[in-house]
């Protein structure tokens, strides 16, 4: 076995980290974690999917991940971001993404195609909105340990898995198909790395603020 291949079966399996993380710690979940482990739950059907259902190609279900990926983290960044403009802002950028990604499926690339527009347009949503919930994270005025806040790692690993993969994603269609394995491996280490955040934080308890 390769250590491609190898890391794409540890990448599918720490897809359920979230998930049994989330089912542990359920009752000590607040509403924005209950939504992020919906969303984690939902991230492992396409893997459950496959093989179950002998799908041959679940690249229209990577299209329809990029859109519900769009909608969980619209909800959950316009619930924790304090200033009513951020949550505009939020909505306004969510709302361009998914319009951008349902063109991509009907006009542009199609439903049987890579998603690379849109996970690329996913990044660029992403990563700024969860550059500026560390800002507000930090620069609030009472004083919290923030590595005990259950959405810090979250969008840490949101960060990391967005940030590292968005040229991947841009460049995908230009990289030679004998090369796709190496930069996948890239791919699979930030995704088993992110999933292991999320765990984390679907297992902290929050702190409450003094």
């Amino acid at each position: 076995m390769s250590i491609a291949v190898l890391l794409v079966n540890i990448t599918v399996a720490s897809n359920f980290f979230p998930v049994l993380a989330a089912a542990y710690n359920y009752r000590r979940l607040d509403s924005v974690m209950k939504l992020m482990a919906l969303f984690c739950l939902v991230s492992v059907l396409p893997d459950a999917a496959s093989p179950i259902f002998k799908v041959h190609n679940s690249l229209p279900l990577m299209h329809l991940f990029d859109l519900l990926a769009v909608a969980f983290f619209t909800m959950i960044y316009c619930k924790v971001f304090y200033k009513p403009v951020l949550k505009t802002i939020t909505l306004i950028l969510g709302g361009v993404s998914a319009s951008v990604m349902i063109g991509n499926v009907f006009f542009i690339e199609g439903p049987f195609v890579y998603p690379s527009i849109s996970n690329t347009v996913l990044s660029l949503f992403l990563v700024p909105l969860s550059l500026i919930y560390f800002y507000q994270l930090l620069s609030r005025q009472e004083f919290v340990h923030i590595e005990k806040q259950p959405l810090f790692w979250i969008n840490a690993g949101v960060l990391f898995y967005y940030a590292v993969n968005i040229f991947l994603f841009m460049l995908y269609t230009r990289i030679n198909s004998a090369e796709r394995n190496d930069y996948y491996m890239l791919q699979s280490v930030t995704n088993i790395i992110a999933n292991l955040l999320f765990s984390v934080g679907l297992l902290c308890k929050p702190q409450k603020t003094t």
